[in-house]
């Protein structure tokens, strides 16, 4: 169990900044947001609006944040992590998105000698309203949301718009990028990701979306293999992030759904499993840890702890190892209950080892083969014959890849398919083949 936060009382005027949060389209206000900064000592404070501890739809917005009056107080637990309750640092920018902001600012102090260093609520709030993931929302002062475009004006791009960001991500990389391309870019980045350029997007069917591009480093194509990834993990019976590849400027760009929002455009509730567990950034943390905190915050507990161990047994056979807790969500769903998000950032690494960042369990260590998985089934809710059903139909995707990999969704060159095999063709799969009985 989370130990409760400390309550103090509001902090005495001073360095800090205050914001007001509310929560999805219907703007439900749930509290005031503090930012103290004193020197390099940096903290902040929140306390829930009276309306929204009353309010019928009322749920807990971070595991970090009890449901009480008064200022609750959160200071960086390690170097690395966020000031912030945990459901809010879910909202920041991502590692590209920090280094597009930074870059900005750098530029501007050239201009502006006097200007301060960024802070972490400079980051946090550097987001798009329209674009910031899951239903939280920010407001100052003015009673005007953070980075929201002027009335009639669009800050997230249309899909059109993909070139020109393309453009301005590529000149970011390879440290030729105006301002012009900075103050294009600054907004529009998401919490979902890490270093790779990306940002978000309006598809052409309205729905809100990341562009996922192509790296001036990259030696393979990296963003035909997330789509790749993806496709193969729905046809192994994994609820995913809807994923297509669209060319820009003769690039592939991986564009892919956002599923914190309806069809209609409302908010979802969202954290990741970092926040769920209440981890920090650098923290080894372990699977059953996950599975035991779903326990009593998921409304369907069995089945999507189930989901959670068949993406295991997919992301070992595809060598996706770039697994740590904040690579997965859970959506709100009402009455304080919580369900698996769809998976997403899936990425075969052909030149990594099998092993996965986060931890099986505490007594197994980082997952390196099928039969680590299959031992601890039971702690998922299955029995060892669903195990292995299970296994089956993940082994019976993965050795699609190289159909799946040529064909009209994904267009890897046959020449291509080489860069990417050792990430499926290797010993693990020949071991689940053999405990299935299709050796």
């Amino acid at each position: 169990m989370a130990t409760p936060p400390k309550k103090t009382k509001a902090p005495e005027p001073g360095g800090k900044s205050e914001l007001d949060v509310f929560i999805g389209r219907d703007e439900l206000p749930v509290g005031k947001l503090v930012y103290v900064k004193a020197g390099q000592r940096e903290f902040s404070q929140f306390a829930y609006a009276p309306a929204w501890l009353t309010e019928a739809r009322v749920f807990d917005i971070s595991p970090d944040l009890q449901r009480v009056q008064g200022f609750q107080v959160r200071k960086a637990p390690g170097k690395d992590d966020s000031c912030f309750f945990q459901a809010l640092a879910d909202t920041e920018p991502d590692a590209w998105g920090r280094r597009v902001i930074a870059r900005a600012h750098a530029k501007e102090r050239k201009s502006k000698p006097a200007l301060g260093a960024l802070t972490e609520l400079d980051y946090l709030c550097a987001v798009d309203d329209f674009s910031r993931i899951g239903a939280l929302r920010l407001r100052d002062a003015k009673r005007g949301y953070l980075r929201a475009p002027e009335e009639g004006k669009r800050a997230t791009p249309p899909l059109l718009e993909l070139e020109k960001i393309l453009s301005a991500s590529r000149a970011v990389e390879l440290n030729t990028e105006s301002a012009a391309d900075l103050k294009y870019l600054q907004g529009k980045g998401t919490s979902l990701g890490g270093m790779r350029p990306k940002c978000t997007v309006v598809d052409s069917d309205g729905w809100l979306a990341m562009g996922k591009f192509p790296s001036a480093q990259d030696e393979r194509s990296v963003t035909r293999g997330e789509v790749l990834a993806l496709r193969l993990a729905e046809k192994a019976g994994i609820d995913t992030a809807r994923a297509r590849v669209v060319m820009v400027q003769g690039e592939p760009v991986a564009l892919i759904r956002r599923f914190d929002r309806t069809a209609d455009n409302g908010r979802i509730p969202y954290m990741s499993g970092a926040t769920l567990l209440q981890a920090g950034r650098n923290e080894e943390r372990a699977y059953a840890e996950v599975v035991d905190a779903m326990r009593s915050r998921v409304v369907e507990f069995a089945n999507d702890t189930r989901q959670l161990w068949r993406r295991l047994v997919f992301n070992l056979l595809i060598t996706n190892v770039d697994d740590h807790l904040q690579n997965i969500g859970f959506l709100y769903v009402g009455k304080n209950l919580w369900r698996l998000a769809p998976a997403f950032d899936l990425n075969p690494f052909p030149d990594k080892e099998r092993e996965s960042k986060t931890w099986l369990s505490e007594d197994t260590g980082a997952i390196t083969s099928v039969e680590q998985l299959l031992a601890q089934a039971a702690r998922f809710e299955l029995t060892p014959e669903d195990a292995l059903r299970t296994l089956a139909e993940v082994v019976a995707a993965v050795v699609q890849w190289r159909t799946v990999a040529v064909s009209s969704e994904v267009s890897l060159l046959p020449r291509e398919l080489e860069d990417f095999a050792p990430a499926f063709e290797h010993a693990e799969l020949e071991e689940a083949k053999v405990l299935i009985g299709v050796a």
